[in-house]
């Protein structure tokens, strides 16, 4: 007996689940996210031309354009309007360098309230903070099996 009432509130429950789970439109995602990284990178693209146009050179401009992006990110995030922008572009937010400033920023807007030691700066790498570390972990590998390749004379 237990065991028919068990069952009815599990199936009540997936069709609960069912019925909230909001449904997505991948490809529409997909256009989405395409369209919105695609902006990134033209936004991006127009800044290291329009710096390059100026007379300044290759790695120069490559700058003021890594720092524009930046910035644009965390003017976006501050304004609480790269969340909106999320929502709507998905991954195509994630454009490495306007994504990794989000997430930096983030954290340190949500938890300055804590103060400036336990607040900021315990909590600004909460997200990046993974990235940061696996990255130069991964690096680190793949530098040494590169190494012990060209040891072998494989490389």
């Amino acid at each position: 007996m237990a065991d028919i009432a068990k069952q009815k509130k599990q199936k009540e429950y997936q069709e609960y689940v069912k019925k909230v789970t909001p449904t997505h439109n991948l490809f529409m995602n997909m256009c989405k996210a395409f369209v919105t990284g695609g902006i990134f990178c033209v936004i991006g693209q127009g800044i290291l031309n329009f710096c390059q146009s100026t007379g300044m050179d290759k790695d120069a401009a490559g700058s003021w354009c890594s720092l524009l992006l930046v910035l644009l990110s965390v003017l976006l995030t501050g304004f609480n309007l790269y969340w909106k922008l999320a929502k709507f572009g998905g991954a195509g937010t994630l454009v490495p360098i306007t994504g990794f400033a989000n997430s930096v920023a983030s954290p340190a807007i949500e938890y300055k309230k804590e103060g400036q030691v336990f607040g900021i700066g315990c909590k600004i790498f909460t997200i990046a903070g993974p990235v940061i570390l696996y990255g130069i972990f991964t690096s680190w590998v793949l530098g040494f099996v590169y190494w012990v390749l060209k040891l072998c004379g494989v490389v």
